[in-house]
């Protein structure tokens, strides 16, 4: 059996999966809607809820298990309240401490910088007033994923994450996609 892989700009709103037993969460968005997927599609990796961008979707479990275990870099751009400073972005590389299920966790040391707003598609629910106050943009390179990790990480220097966006997995890159677009990959 040939196996079919394919990139997505998650959209905001929509859960990073097909189908769901949760009775809560049956209302809600899923990938399936986006696109015709074969079946045995899967997710390879998740983004939350109120996070976008890059998502690869793939037939392969061994292929989904190389992307999620093998501590593959993942790029998110975070867009921060307030203006982030040299010395939050220096903590954010060292690593810091966040909770993850309900236990105290050191982040492992990461790539991380402030950048210019990025070019990106409109969310499709805006993210606030900007006579609230500025807001700083930031990149974060990780090669772990735990669960919320880039907003925990910027809210532990201080700077909530309002949007964030995940713009590449290895090599692969969200280009110049458009939230809800899905491009077949020859391979990942």
């Amino acid at each position: 059996m040939r196996h079919q892989h394919f990139k997505l700009f998650k959209p905001y709103g929509y859960l990073s999966q097909f189908i769901t037993n949760q009775k809560q969460a049956r209302k809600k968005k899923m990938l399936g809607e986006l696109f015709p997927f074969p079946d045995g599609s899967m997710a390879a990796g998740r983004l939350d809820e109120a996070s976008e961008g890059l998502l690869l979707v793939t037939t392969c479990g061994k292929t989904s298990a190389k992307i999620t275990g093998t501590g593959m870099e993942k790029e998110y751009y975070a867009q921060v309240d307030g203006v982030i400073t040299d010395t939050e972005i220096n903590k954010l590389k060292q690593g810091v401490n966040i909770s993850v299920e309900g236990e105290n966790y050191l982040t492992k040391p990461c790539k991380a910088k402030r950048i210019a707003t990025p070019t990106l598609p409109i969310r499709a629910k805006k993210i606030r007033d900007e006579r609230h106050g500025p807001t700083s943009w930031v990149s974060i390179c990780l090669r772990e994923g735990k669960y919320r990790q880039v907003r925990k990480m910027t809210a532990a220097v201080g700077f909530p994450t309002l949007r964030l966006v995940r713009v590449r997995i290895g090599n692969l890159h969200i280009e110049k996609m458009q939230a809800g677009d899905v491009i077949e990959v020859p391979e990942i």
